[in-house]
């Protein structure tokens, strides 16, 4: 991309460059609350995995069913406090459990102590209000529980003693005593109704005891009437009890004692419940019959009885108790001690656990915050609940969305910033005008290639530097800086001029112009230099201007030389033979000269005439190498004393050129060189071929070279003007025609002087189209590459 007017293309950078600070200004300017926005994508932080929800929904249940397991125990460990076989029974199981209860929860607890006390040391956030959280919520857990147990051990200690006073005794044993007196009322009352009822049988016979018995059974409310006999047979036998079978004998111990003459009374438990009073007593009857023993059998009233076994009972319990006493300390003690000790223990976990539900919402918003601080304005926190800390939350994802949506509108302005930067990256590439952007202090911002190029520095590395830095050692660059420094100095940010900047390659002719730039408030405006090599442009105006000067030299000078040359010799062969010797010889001398200058005048018209004239090319294949060869090897047999060494390039191939305007291009350099060496000892010329590439198309490298004095410093820009030359006998045409020539061959020429010394021309010639494409956008520095391998021919 080219201009012709550098003044404008500035003007146009100098906008766009300003567009851009302004935009990329507007990017990172703060940007005003945004109303919210749903989120695309929800970032909860610290969420639980799959495997880890699972395991917490296991260790819940495995927590519940502990719990039911120990309450239960604790039920049973109460109940059995009541029954001392059975809870010998369940002792150890019970105690098991809840042992095993109190060994889980001082595990869990320790695991918790241990990464609470991690955390500490390690300042993860909310580890220290976690520490206080369940320090304050233990303390006011375990103070009213410890202060429970105290005063429940005492009091159980207190009232057991209390259950075992001396007055519990002392009625006990007079319920017992006065149980026992009424028995043995009754039992009195009995044997003297049994002894009565013995003297009235005694006079009765022996067949009319039935019949008294049952009367007598009923008048003294006996429940059953014996008269034993000898030897333990029943007599009679008198009872209400409703059984078909006959009284049993009494015992023999009671009709021993009662044949001893002593009244025997037993109080014996009866067969369906209650108390039986059996007396005996022995009789003489009226017959002589022997000793008769009557037994009688009477039913203890059912509240007497009743109450003396409750009495028993009592009493009975009452001992063992007083037995148990120390038992049941201990055994009351270690219920309510297990009780207390899993309800602290489970008082401290829960105290974890609440702290945790307490903590986590602020290690939410703590991970949130540093979340956002490294720029993951996505993060969404779970609402905890609906109180202030919920609202809080919520104001922290609300606080997000907002700030995402201002990130998103900054982003896209960075990115419409980065497009237009690079817009104008690639429009800078592609121009072929060199454009400097400079800040205030002249600090270089911005440079595209073909600044480089012009310049022949490579700017990209100078950017952020002094531009005055830039151009130290760097020939073409000094003196443009110096250029722009001149009008700096004076005040100039606006300005247009065209440069000449000189270098041992040759001349340089630029159009620059400069305009200032907007800078930021109070800084120093940048500036925008936009300067293009011209020097192209002017070498082909002048080799426009001379063609046009030599078309016409040759066509003015040309028609008159012909006649010329006849008429002198015409008359050279007219008057010759009739004049005496000494005007002879000057019309000989004469003649002759006019002669050889015409042939001088014929010999430069024919040089203008190649100058001026552009015959279309034939196009051939051929190789180069041997045409190199034939060349020189016609100067070796001209005896110049020049010497002549070919380094060619085995690898050229054929050349696809005009045979014949290359062998021009080779007589005209090597016609040069030997002129140049003319008078020269050890004069040497120096032809060489390498087939290089350029953007990835093969190219000719045609160098020749020589020992001689090489060209002039002042001239050495404008070697391939036409009529240029430091020679005596040159025309200033042969490196012209040479250039011309290359140039249809859609080449490139360059001429300098060697570092040992002596001239040097390097031609480049494309071998295909694509690298005449190339080669003609290509800059030098692009050309040059390493030699290839050099063999002597």
């Amino acid at each position: 991309m080219t201009t012709d007017d550098p003044a404008a293309e500035a003007a146009a950078l100098r906008h766009v460059v300003a567009g851009e600070r302004a935009e990329a200004q507007a990017a990172v300017a703060p940007v005003a609350p945004v109303a919210p926005v749903a989120p695309a994508v929800t970032v909860v932080p610290r969420g639980l995995r799959p495997p880890a929800a699972f395991r917490r929904v296991a260790l819940s249940i495995l927590a519940v069913l502990g719990a039911f397991a120990s309450l239960a125990s604790l039920v049973l460990l109460a109940g059995t406090a009541q029954d001392a076989g059975r809870f010998d029974e369940l002792q150890p199981w019970l105690l098991a459990i809840n042992l095993a209860g109190v060994v889980v929860l001082v595990g869990l607890i320790g695991r918790k102590l241990y990464e609470l006390f991690r955390d500490w040391r390690q300042q993860v956030p909310g580890s220290r209000m976690k520490a206080r959280a369940v320090l304050t919520f233990s303390g006011l857990a375990l103070v009213p529980i410890l202060i429970v147990y105290f005063f429940s051990v005492n009091a159980i200690n207190r009232g057991i003693d209390s259950w075992f006073s001396g007055n519990v005794g002392r009625g006990l044993d007079d319920a017992l005593a006065l149980s026992r007196a009424a028995l043995s009322l009754r039992m009195r009352e009995f044997s003297g109704r049994t002894g009565k009822l013995a003297e009235e049988l005694g006079s009765a016979r022996e067949f009319e005891l039935p019949s008294q018995l049952d009367r007598y059974r009923r008048v003294v409310g006996a429940a059953e009437l014996i008269v034993v006999g000898d030897h333990g047979h029943i007599v009679a036998a008198s009872t209400d009890f409703s059984s078909e079978k006959l009284p049993g004998a009494p015992a023999d111990e009671v009709l021993l004692e009662a044949r001893q003459g002593r009244n025997y009374v037993s109080l014996d438990p009866g067969p369906s419940g209650g108390y039986r009073v059996m007396t005996a007593t022995a009789f003489a009857p009226s017959a002589a019959h022997g000793a008769r023993v009557l037994v009688a059998s009477y039913e203890v009233p059912e509240q007497l009885g009743t109450l003396a076994d409750g009495v028993q009972s009592a009493y009975s319990q009452y001992g063992q108790r007083i037995y148990q006493r120390p038992y049941l300390k201990s055994t009351f003690t270690l219920t309510l001690t297990i009780v207390l000790l899993i309800s602290a223990l489970g008082a401290v976990y829960g105290a974890f656990f609440w702290a945790a539900r307490l903590v986590k919402p602020v290690q939410d918003l703590i991970a949130g915050t540093r979340a956002v601080g490294k720029g993951d304005l996505n993060t969404r926190l779970p609402l905890p609940s609906r109180d202030e800390m919920g609202f809080l939350v919520h104001s922290f994802n609300d606080m997000t969305k907002r700030l995402g949506r201002a990130r998103a509108d900054a982003e896209k302005s960075r990115a419409a910033v980065e497009r237009e930067r690079a817009s104008l990256a690639v429009i800078l590439a592609r121009l072929s005008t060199g454009v400097v952007a400079l800040e205030g202090d002249l600090t270089l911002r911005t440079a595209n290639a073909a600044a480089s190029d012009i310049l022949g520095v490579d700017l990209e590395e100078w950017l952020g530097r002094k531009f005055e830095d830039v151009a130290v050692g760097q020939v073409l660059a000094e003196q443009f800086v110096s250029a722009c420094r001149r009008h700096l100095n004076a005040g100039q940010t606006e300005w247009r001029e065209q440069l000449t900047l000189k270098s041992d390659s040759g001349r340089r002719e630029l159009m620059a112009a400069c305009t200032a730039l907007p800078g930021a408030e109070g800084a120093a405006p940048g500036l925008v230099i936009v300067f293009d090599d011209i020097s192209t442009l002017l070498r082909a105006q002048r080799d426009a201007a001379w063609g046009e000067v030599a078309r016409r030299l040759a066509h003015e000078i040309k028609n008159p030389l012909t006649p010329i040359q006849l008429s002198a010799e015409r008359m050279r062969k007219r008057f010759l033979g009739q004049m005496n010797e000494k005007d002879a010889e000057v019309l000989e001398r004469a003649t002759h000269t006019i002669v050889q200058q015409v042939e001088a005048m014929k010999q430069m018209v024919n040089a203008f005439s190649d100058y001026a004239r552009a015959p279309a090319m034939e196009l051939v294949s051929f190789d180069l190498n041997q045409l190199v060869t034939e060349v020189a090897e016609l100067y070796r047999a001209q005896g110049s004393g020049v010497s002549f060494k070919l380094f060619l390039d085995t690898n050229l191939g054929l050349v696809e050129a005009d045979r014949g305007r290359l062998r021009q291009i080779l007589n005209n350099l090597l016609t040069n060189a030997l002129e140049a060496l003319e008078g020269q000892e050890g004069g040497s010329v120096v032809v060489e071929t390498h087939r290089t590439s350029i953007g990835g198309h093969p190219v000719l490298d045609l160098v020749v070279s020589d020992n001689g004095p090489g060209f002039q410093h002042e001239i050495i820009g404008q070697v391939f003007d036409p009529y240029v030359t430091s020679k005596p006998k040159g025309t200033g045409l042969g490196l012209a025609i040479v250039k011309k020539l290359v140039e249809e061959h859609g080449g490139r020429i360059e001429a300098d002087n060697a570092r040992g010394g002596g001239a040097r021309v390097r031609i480049l010639l494309p071998l295909d189209d694509a690298g005449r494409e190339t080669l003609a956008t290509a800059t030098t520095r692009d050309a040059r590459r390493p030699e290839p391998r050099r063999e002597r021919a």
